[in-house]
C-alpha cells in the first residue's frame, strides 16, 4: 500500500519572512528542505507527500511545482492563489497549469480578521473555480467562529472538495471538547468534506506530543468521517514544536492500529492518493 504523508512545508529563511506566533520564539528560524525531510521520511516508511504552502504568495506556488518536479517523493502540492480576486485568481491557476502536480488550493484563514472570510461572494467565486478544476479546497480554522464559517462554505459549494486541516483545531491542549465536537460531527454530515488527522500550530505551541491524549479526539474523528475520509499528516516541520518526526509519525500510526488492515491503509495512505488525484 501507498504511505502518504499528505501535509508538510518546506522554507528556506532568507528567501521570504514566516510570520509565527510569538510563542514560537526562534524555534522554527531555519531552512527546512526537502534534504531535511528525505531521512525522516525513510525511517518512518514513507513512501510519498504533499508539499503545503505556507505563505499567500503565488511565486511560492510555482517555485514549489518546481520541487514537485525534481523531488522524487512529493507527489502533489496544495499552493495558493488570490481567492478574493476571481479574475486573478483564474490567471493565476492558468499559470499554473501543467508546471506540477498542483491537487489543491489553501488559504491561510486563521490570520484573517473577519472570521467569516471565506463566506465572502469574490471567495465563493474563486472557489466555484477550484471545484471546476477538480482542486481541493484545504480549510484551516482555528476557533469555533471560522468552524462555523467553514461548515456554511461547504454546505453551500457540494461540488468543491473541502480537506479540513489538522482536525480543525481540537482542544487537546487543554482537554477540552466542545463546541469542538459538535462541529466535527455537523462537518461529518458534509459528504464533500475530508480531514487530516495531524497537529496544527495552534494546538501545538504550548503543547508536548502525546498520542494518548490525542486518541480521544482521532477517535472522535474517525468515528464520524469513516477511514476513507480521514487521511495522516504530519505537518512537518511545524509539529517539531510538539515532538520529533518520528514521534508524531508513530504516534498516527498507533492511534489506527485498532481498526482493519484496508482502514489503517485508508488513513496512511489510500484516502489522500484517491482525494487528492495523486
Amino acid at each position: 500500500m501507498p504511505v502518504i504523508d499528505c501535509h508538510h512545508h518546506f522554507w528556506w529563511k532568507g528567501k521570504r519572512e514566516h510570520k509565527f506566533p510569538d510563542a514560537v520564539g526562534d524555534r522554527l528560524d531555519r531552512d527546512f528542505t526537502p534534504d531535511d525531510l528525505r531521512p525522516q521520511l525513510k525511517s518512518c516508511g514513507i513512501d510519498s507527500t504533499v508539499l503545503v504552502q505556507t505563505v499567500g504568495d503565488v511565486d511560492e506556488t510555482h517555485e514549489m511545482l518546481d520541487i514537485q518536479q525534481n523531488v522524487d517523493y512529493v507527489a502533489g502540492v496544495v499552493g495558493w492563489v488570490p481567492l478574493i480576486d476571481p479574475p486573478a485568481c483564474a490567471r493565476a491557476l492558468e499559470h499554473m497549469t501543467g508546471r506540477g502536480k498542483l491537487v489543491g488550493i489553501r488559504h491561510l484563514i486563521a490570520y484573517e480578521s473577519d472570521p467569516e472570510w471565506v463566506l465572502q461572494e469574490t471567495v465563493i467565486e474563486s472557489l466555484k473555480q477550484l471545484a471546476a478544476a477538480n482542486l481541493v479546497f484545504e480549510a484551516i480554522p482555528v476557533d469555533d467562529k471560522q468552524f462555523e464559517a467553514v461548515l456554511k462554505m461547504t454546505r453551500q459549494l457540494p461540488e468543491l472538495k473541502v480537506v479540513l486541516n489538522h482536525m480543525g483545531r481540537p482542544p487537546v491542549p487543554e482537554q477540552g471538547w466542545e463546541p469542538w465536537a459538535t462541529q466535527i460531527a455537523r462537518a461529518a454530515e458534509l459528504r464533500n468534506m475530508s480531514v487530516k488527522l495531524s497537529a496544527g500550530l495552534h494546538m501545538v505551541l504550548d503543547w508536548k506530543w502525546s498520542t494518548d491524549a490525542m486518541r480521544r479526539y482521532a477517535d472522535h474523528v474517525i468515528d464520524l468521517f469513516s477511514p476513507d475520509r480521514v487521511m495522516a499528516a504530519s505537518n512537518w516541520p511545524v509539529v517539531l514544536l510538539a515532538g520529533s518526526f518520528s514521534e508524531v509519525w508513530t504516534g498516527l500510526t498507533e492511534l489506527v492500529a485498532g481498526l482493519s488492515q484496508a482502514e489503517q491503509q485508508a488513513v496512511l495512505g489510500r484516502t489522500a492518493q484517491r482525494i487528492f488525484g495523486l
